[in-house]
C-alpha cells in the first residue's frame, strides 16, 4: 500500500538528494561529463564573494519577512477569530495570494514598483512625496521584495494561526474575564501559550521558505538589473551556477550547503522551543 509513495519518495527526492551530495565531490568537464574532484568544490566556497553575499541577502530577506509576516498574520487571525460579519469573506480574501502563482505575483508587484509609471509612485506623488525606482536601488530592492514576501505568506500563515485559535476553549477567557483580566493580560496569559505550538509551526515553515525563496525574486530582478547583486538570494545563485554557466558540480556544493544550513537551523529551533512551547 505505501509502494507508489514510496517510489514516488526514492525517484523524485532520495536519488537527486544523495545525486547532489556526490556530484558535489565532481568537477562538470567536457560533454556534461562529471570528474572527480574530492573537496576542491568546497575550498572554491570559502573564498567565494559571490555567494556570501548572497547568503546575507538571503538573511536579510529572513530577518525582514519572518518577524513581521508571523506578528501581522497573528494579528490578522485574532481579529478574524473575533465576532465580526463577513468572517468567510475576509478569510478568502487574505488566502488567495497563497494561491496564487508565483509568476502573476511577480508581474504585478513589477509594475506597482516601477519608478517611472508604478502605481507606488503614482499614489506617493500625489501625497506629495517622490518616488523611487524600488527594484532598481541597492537600498531599498531587497526590502520592497521583502514586502512582497509578506504579503503573499500572511494569508496562508493567517489561517493556521487561526484554526489554532478556534482550538482554544472560550471558557479560559471567561474564566480570566471573571477574575478582572484585561484584553492585553488574557492574551499573553492565554492566547499565546496556547498558541504557541501552532506558532512554532508557522515560525519553522517560514524560515525555510525564506531561505529556500527563488521564483519572485527571480522574476521581480533580472541579471541586467543594476541591483542585482543586492537582490540576488542563496538559490538564485545555486540556480545560475547549474543551468547559466553549466558547472553542476559546484552548484551541488552550494545546494548541499544550503541543505546543512537549513537542517541546523531547524534543530536549533526544535531545541529552543524546549523553553517556550507549551504542549499541554
Amino acid at each position: 500500500m505505501i509502494a507508489p509513495l514510496m517510489i514516488g519518495l526514492t525517484v523524485f527526492y532520495f536519488y537527486p538528494f544523495f545525486q547532489s551530495i556526490y556530484m558535489s565531490f565532481t568537477e562538470t568537464g567536457a560533454f556534461n561529463r562529471s570528474v572527480w574532484n574530492g573537496i576542491d568544490n568546497y575550498i572554491r566556497l570559502l573564498s567565494d564573494k559571490t555567494f556570501f553575499q548572497s547568503l546575507g541577502n538571503t538573511f536579510f530577506y529572513v530577518v525582514i519577512t519572518v518577524p513581521v509576516g508571523i506578528l501581522l498574520s497573528m494579528i490578522l487571525a485574532v481579529l478574524l477569530n473575533s465576532k465580526i460579519k463577513a468572517t468567510s469573506f475576509y478569510r478568502t480574501i487574505y488566502f488567495l495570494p497563497s494561491v496564487t502563482m508565483a509568476a502573476a505575483i511577480s508581474l504585478v508587484w513589477k509594475w506597482i514598483y516601477n519608478g517611472d509609471y508604478g502605481l507606488l509612485n503614482v499614489m506617493l506623488e500625489a501625497i506629495g512625496i517622490s518616488g523611487k525606482s524600488w527594484l532598481t536601488n541597492p537600498k531599498t530592492v531587497m526590502i520592497s521584495i521583502g514586502i512582497v514576501g509578506i504579503w503573499c505568506s500572511c494569508g496562508y500563515n493567517t489561517i493556521i494561526l487561526l484554526a489554532g485559535l478556534q482550538g482554544v476553549s472560550r471558557s479560559y477567557y471567561e474564566a480570566a474575564a471573571i477574575d478582572g483580566a484585561g484584553a492585553f493580560y488574557q492574551f499573553r496569559k492565554i492566547t499565546f501559550p496556547l498558541l504557541s505550538p501552532t506558532i512554532f509551526f508557522v515560525m519553522v515553515t517560514s524560515l525555510i521558505n525564506g531561505l529556500k525563496t527563488f521564483d519572485m525574486v527571480y522574476m521581480m530582478v533580472p541579471t541586467t538589473n543594476p541591483a542585482y547583486k543586492q537582490a540576488q538570494t542563496v538559490v538564485m545563485y545555486f540556480y545560475r551556477n547549474a543551468f547559466d554557466y553549466s558547472d553542476k558540480g559546484y552548484a551541488s556544493t552550494i545546494a548541499v550547503i544550503i541543505f546543512l544550513l537549513i537542517m541546523l537551523i531547524t534543530i536549533f529551533q526544535m531545541k529552543w522551543q524546549k523553553h517556550w512551547v507549551i504542549y499541554d
